[in-house]
């Protein structure tokens, strides 16, 4: 890393760390959010027929209506917040930096300026004004994502340290909601949002290169300030370059994993990766643990509901416990990508002494968090399925560090064990299918309100037990590594 370069490589660091803390995942904070547009009345028009209101200033205790278009919403901003990940993955690949954060900076403004100028009349806006918000929030994260690149062997930490600041961004609407109980309106704060914008442009043309960041580094590498319009060009064919070098790299490696002629043009394809048996698990893994995650979210303001017995002020208490932990996912993640990069290197000294390959050893090095994470989401869904409301205090410890864990991991996993010049593509499709899954999660809570009558007993214990099964994932991925070492060993 050249000595100038260093203070350049900090501040984008530093910037896109501030971006997505203060960004790029606000929607999980939807809790708070809920809390204050039920104080402003949204929906509560769908009250009245089954719950009108009796005069008091806390408002009716439980309404099935409004809670199940408040969970509507933010299963499709959850949906899109992933969905859309695919085709943005596309747009990052094939249209590279400067392109997708111009997107995302649109869709996120007009989002913003949407929800600041909505009200209990026009509250219809939000199915509109969520999906924008999240899928800008998304694509100002793939774009980060690449900024660990210009660290080497830090990467791993880098990106999940990213990730978690995606989930800790959750936080934002807690101070929304803090500032709306001190007398700042609700459209102040998104004006203010909206305003940052400016910031989010000026950080694309001055500290972000407009192609893609390569990895590994070339020498002499510039980009943003240090990038002028005849440097532009050579950025886009270094990166080329280097994705074709990577390839090669990486290429000898797969085939000596698994010899055969079936497999030879594996590393090659983009659906070879995809259809693959190590995707396919992965896939199940994020899935599964995510719909845990937004499930819990999306009804959270429902179930604290019912634990407090509709009691408004305790309700607001633990929502604002629930985003306070939220916050310190930015602090759990790099725990995950540290614990990859030092396994890493441990692995590739012995991998001297065993003659394993790259990728073997990207791949050991992902077992134990991926691991660690299934037993996270376990520990959190025991807790989450337990109706005792202190107890969920323990459950918001547990669910803040499964998922900072989770999406670290996930994007972590993904540069690991697949070629750099498919990640766009393979993390975008992952969170697609899983998006896809993710939509579940609305049938799931207007089935526990409807026919289970507000007792989710059978589907949690449903739920649990396909959360073990996401250990199958760190199995398979183990069992791949030994089988590929044992043929060397005995060589």
């Amino acid at each position: 890393m050249p000595g100038q370069g260093l203070p350049l490589r900090v501040a984008t660091l530093l910037t896109g760390l501030l971006e997505c803390l203060g960004f790029s995942g606000i929607l999980f904070g939807w809790a708070s959010l809920v809390f204050v547009f039920k104080t402003e009345h949204y929906f509560e028009e769908l009250c009245k027929p089954e719950a009108p209101l009796m005069g008091n200033v806390t408002g009716p205790a439980d309404c099935k209506a409004q809670d199940e278009r408040f969970s509507l919403i933010f299963t499709l901003g959850s949906f899109m917040n992933n969905f859309m990940t695919f085709p943005a993955g596309f747009i990052f690949d094939r249209f590279k930096t400067t392109v997708a954060r111009l997107l995302a900076i649109f869709l996120y403004t007009t989002a913003t300026l949407t929800i600041a100028f909505t009200s209990a009349d026009s509250a219809l806006l939000l199915f509109l004004a969520m999906p924008m918000l999240t899928v800008g929030g998304i694509l100002f994260l793939i774009t980060n994502l690449q900024v660990g690149n210009l660290f080497g062997k830090h990467r791993s930490t880098i990106i999940t340290l990213y990730n978690g600041a995606f989930d800790s961004s959750s936080a934002v609407f807690l101070v929304i909601k803090l500032l709306y109980e001190q007398g700042v309106s609700l459209r102040a704060s998104f004006i203010f949002i909206s305003v940052c914008s400016a910031w989010h442009v000026g950080r694309t043309f001055l500290l972000m290169p407009r192609g893609h960041i390569p990895y590994p580094l070339p020498p002499n590498y510039s980009y943003g300030l240090c990038s002028g319009k005849d440097t532009t060009a050579r950025e886009n064919s270094t990166a080329e370059s280097e994705k074709l070098e990577m390839g090669s790299k990486e290429v000898p490696p797969a085939k000596e994993e698994t010899p055969g002629p079936e497999q030879q043009q594996e590393p090659r394809s983009f659906w070879s990766y995809a259809l693959s048996q190590r995707f396919a698990w992965h896939l199940v893994w994020l899935s599964v643990i995510q719909l845990w995650h937004y499930l819990f979210i999306g009804t959270l303001n429902s179930l604290l509901t019912n634990l407090a017995g509709g009691d408004r002020a305790l309700v607001s208490t633990y929502t604002n416990a629930f985003a306070i932990t939220q916050f310190f996912g930015v602090l759990c993640a790099p725990w995950n990508g540290l614990l990859m990069d030092r396994l890493k290197q441990k692995y590739q000294k012995e991998a001297k002494s065993t003659g394993s390959s790259a990728m073997t050893v990207a791949l050991r090095s992902a077992v134990p968090s991926l691991a660690l994470t299934s037993l996270l989401c376990l520990g959190f869904a025991l807790c989450a399925s337990v109706p005792v409301l202190p107890l969920q205090y323990v459950t918001f410890i547990l669910q803040v560090i499964s998922r900072s864990f989770l999406y670290g991991g996930n994007a972590a996993f993904l540069t690991l064990a697949f070629p750099s010049e498919h990640f766009g593509k393979l993390f975008g499709l992952v969170m697609a299918l899983s998006a896809i899954v993710s939509l579940l999660q609305f049938p799931i809570f207007t089935f526990i309100k409807g026919p289970l009558q507000n007792d989710p007993l059978y589907v949690n214990v449903t739920l649990v037990l396909a959360t073990v099964l996401t250990f199958v994932h760190p199995f398979m991925v183990y069992w791949e590594c030994r089988r590929e070492r044992s043929p060397r060993a005995t060589a």
